[in-house]
């Protein structure tokens, strides 16, 4: 072992000030390195503005930990001797500085993790990978609760995070309000068009931002989205501005109205705060306690705040457990057999139907559609027309600025798709026309009639809907969950049903 430095690698979803690899080390005999790499930006085809937040968040975090005095060796995407990946340029830093030791935070991904703990025999050197205790349930205790447990269910595995946090709790030991869950209050309509409707920041491109806008549109021209629309925070300090703005602002409103969607307004009352967390910019626990303390001040409702605590401790923590429980070939699995490709419509948003157009629309614009969007819109239709679900893991991965392998893969592969066979969720989110009409306004604009299931104007998830719980009877008709509307179609007359079944195919032949 040399006298070297410490060389300690920090990468781009690992933004925060105290992460793992560093808090214990010393700035006076450490190298913190930080890397562009081309692998990382092309290994599916990021959207532009995902590109361009975290490579400019990644700039700004090397000068704030610069300014908190470190040494930092930053290596850009357009550096000429750049080589491309994780081990290569970890190589090329060990030449430079003859480190006595490589230092790394664990990886969020399977693919990266595989690269990091190949760096002890590749670089004959001692590496640590330290546990990434941002989060609150590690590997090991995700793993014992699972085993234990012949069903899995989100809800019980959210208690004992409740639990362990002692968010929402009361003195002797019991939920806040007497119930665990107050989803039940939280599927509200839309409401009538509201001009004090809260309004993320919109955060202006400084000068490094503008230069990584401009490297992007050229290096990244054939990747999906635009960047005249660039909002995002690329600093702690304006994540905690955006995060100020939810608090006061759209959390007073957030659960009433976190299910609803409304055209042309892509934010309504939700938070926009996940690629900053999962970025590492915002620390999830402090947030979540910060939405207790407006709750206990008075100031938040409890189903608000209960919903929007549910989404970080409940099911962000839940998929990661899932993710890295289940291994790398989760992605593969696909228990309802479906294989139709993608259709073309999923990059542009060109298509008549009003609420695909909507979210993708938006998609394109800001890399950004809130979950119902993403499970009930986007992801509803590929259920139902039997979409490949890798290809739609992999355009999940690609158009979301939040979107990492593990928090994206098992709410699509497996909450959205089903394709886990219901290891995830207990039943495929599918639903006709009807759900879209009553948790949005964008059946009104739409060319289709949401009431018809058959005929040239009908609603094509209408059809949809009957014919793939049909195509799956085999694998679904025994799953309580969905008992009723197989009843409903047993009572169909038999004409009704043909007609069904055809305009169904008819359809899913015009997306070939």
């Amino acid at each position: 072992m040399t006298d070297g430095p410490f060389l300690i690698a920090v990468l781009g979803d690992q933004l925060t000030p105290d992460i793992a690899a560093l808090r214990h080390a010393d700035k006076a005999n450490s190298i913190v390195l930080m890397m562009e790499v081309a692998d990382e930006t092309t290994y599916v085809k990021h959207h532009k503005a995902k590109i361009a937040f975290i490579l400019s968040a990644m700039r700004h975090h090397a000068d704030a930990l610069r300014m908190a005095g470190w040494t930092v060796d930053y290596v850009r995407l357009d550096d000429p001797a750049n080589q491309g990946s994780f081990t290569a340029e970890v190589a090329r830093a060990i030449e430079r500085h003859d480190p006595r030791a490589v230092h790394v935070t664990e990886a969020g991904e399977w693919r990266v993790r595989a690269m990091l703990e190949s760096w002890a025999t590749r670089f004959a050197m001692p590496v640590t990978i330290h546990e990434d205790d941002r989060f609150l349930c590690s590997h090991a205790e995700f793993d014992s609760w699972a085993v234990a447990r012949k069903q899995w269910r989100m809800e019980y595995f959210y208690r004992a995070m409740r639990r362990k946090t002692g968010l929402l709790m009361t003195q002797d030991g019991k939920p806040e309000g007497g119930e665990w869950n107050y989803d039940a209050e939280n599927r509200k309509p839309p409401p009538q068009r509201d001009l004090l409707m809260p309004r993320p920041i919109r955060f202006r491109p400084d000068r490094v931002t503008q230069a990584i806008m401009t490297m992007v549109e050229v290096r990244f021209a054939e990747h999906i989205g635009r960047l005249d629309q660039f909002h995002f925070a690329v600093t702690r300090e304006e994540a905690l501005r955006q995060q100020t703005r939810f608090l006061d602002e759209a959390l007073p409103r957030f659960g009433d109205y976190q299910d609803a969607m409304l055209t042309d307004e892509p934010f309504l009352w939700h938070s926009i705060l996940s690629p900053y967390i999962n970025a590492g910019l915002l620390d999830p626990l402090d947030l979540c306690r910060a939405v207790e303390k407006r709750y206990r001040e008075g100031k938040v409702p409890l189903n608000c705040a209960e919903g929007f605590i549910r989404q970080i401790i409940g099911w962000r923590e839940y998929v990661r457990g899932v993710y890295w429980h289940e291994g790398p070939d989760y992605a593969q699995r696909n228990a309802l057999g479906a294989s139709r490709d993608l259709p073309a419509f999923y990059w542009t948003g060109d298509t008549d139907m009003h609420c695909m157009a909507q979210a993708i629309g938006q998609t394109i614009d800001h890399g950004y559609a809130h979950h119902i969007q993403r499970l009930m819109i986007t992801g509803n239709f590929a259920l139902i027309a039997g979409i490949d679900p890798f290809q739609v893991h992999v355009w999940y991965l690609e158009v979301y600025a939040d979107a990492y392998e593990w928090v994206e893969l098992p709410n699509t592969l497996g909450m959205s798709q089903f394709a886990d066979g219901g290891l995830l969720g207990s039943k495929p989110y599918a639903a006709g026309g009807a759900y879209i009409n009553r948790m949005s306004d964008y059946c009104g604009s739409c060319r289709y009639d949401v009431k018809q299931r058959v005929g040239e104007n009908a609603c094509p998830f209408n059809a949809l809907y009957w014919d793939f719980l049909i195509r799956n009877e085999n694998k679904l008709a025994r799953n309580p969950r969905l008992a009723m509307p197989y009843r409903n179609w047993e009572r169909m007359a038999e004409e009704d049903r043909a007609a069904t079944r055809k305009q169904a195919a008819r359809f899913l032949d015009s997306l070939a």
